[in-house]
């Protein structure tokens, strides 16, 4: 059996779910244009790459306020 490739992109409840988030928070941030997305027609995606790197650096900048 061929193992099953990650996804590139998660849709809003996979994503919310990812960021242990709801997917309100998740679409306030993305109206906001804080959470990088694409929008393709009508789906939004959530590129699992962009996410991890999103998330990293605001851990980063949290963590250098916090300093």
């Amino acid at each position: 059996m061929t193992p099953r490739p990650s996804p590139l992109a998660l849709r809003p409840r996979e994503a919310a779910a990812a960021l242990g988030i709801s997917e309100r928070k998740l679409w306030s941030l993305t109206q906001a244009g804080d959470v990088p997305h694409v929008k393709l027609d009508r789906v939004t995606l959530y590129p699992v790459a962009a996410l991890e790197d999103w998330l990293a650096r605001r851990a980063d900048k949290d963590k250098e306020v916090g300093e």
